[in-house]
């Protein structure tokens, strides 16, 4: 089995602080991940580490087959990413916002063009195109957050708390549209604190002031910790913790 993550013994100290203790897993392609953890558990820290964007202390870690130490900015490209601010210039249209977005990463302008329509389409804005993306209803911007983020078809795709602020039945909407991207190859790593969304990962992680404290399918965890839910999983786990911040 081929992996697109890979970390082993991975740490950040910030002076006498480790806001990431010792973690080791492994993310397969085209696996949707759910990494999760209360406020300060150090999943920020984790992530930004893992898109290149900080150095480790120590320990080992690939993402796509890049190295985090050396090839950062090979990592760059082989990724996409939306954060819960989902990264859209709210003065530029809906078109002008993936045009954008194609030209960040270095696709062509024909076929920029091509993949516009398609996307349009998917999303069913085609009559929305030419409106400023500040003046769209919040779940169609996190739709399109999350089409310009994989709009190059990156190996993996970071998602850090896409579905914050949304309706239940937008955020169902939103996960059809990570099921898809799966389904094409593209590994999602995703960071949420809703706990029915971790029930809709292939396999999750938690983590607790740092260290990743269980690892496993969500069905397996519910059974190990005799749980009904993956809320009561997290609970279990999360009365562990002894920091609030990090």
């Amino acid at each position: 089995m081929k992996f697109s993550i890979e970390t082993n013994d991975l740490v950040k100290k910030f002076g006498d602080f480790t806001a990431v203790d010792h973690i080791t897993f492994q993310v397969s392609e085209g696996e949707i991940f759910g990494f999760l953890g209360a406020n300060g558990a150090g999943k920020t820290t984790a992530m930004r580490m893992l898109c290149g964007l900080s150095y480790p202390t120590s320990g080992k870690a690939t993402v796509a087959g890049f190295d985090v130490y050396k090839e950062q900015e090979k990592i760059k490209k082989s990724i996409g990413y939306m954060s819960q601010k989902f990264s859209l210039y709210e003065n530029l249209t809906v078109k002008e916002n993936i045009e954008f977005y194609g030209g960040v990463y270095g696709l062509k302008q024909k076929e920029i063009h091509e993949k516009l329509k398609i996307v349009l389409r998917e999303l069913d804005m085609e009559e929305m195109k030419n409106k400023l993306v500040k003046s769209i209803p919040l779940g169609w911007k996190q739709k399109l957050a999350f089409s310009t983020a994989i709009f190059h078809e990156p190996k993996i795709v970071f998602l850090d708390e896409p579905t914050g602020g949304v309706d239940p039945i937008t955020r169902r909407q939103f996960w059809n549209m990570i099921y898809g991207a799966a389904e094409r190859g593209i590994t999602v790593f995703v960071t949420t604190h809703y706990m029915d969304e971790a029930e809709y990962c292939n396999r999750i992680s938690l983590m607790v002031d740092g260290r990743i404290e269980a690892f496993d399918t969500p069905a397996n965890l519910k059974k190990t910790h005799h749980a009904a839910s993956m809320d009561e999983v997290f609970y279990s786990l999360a009365r562990k913790a002894k920091r609030d911040d990090g």
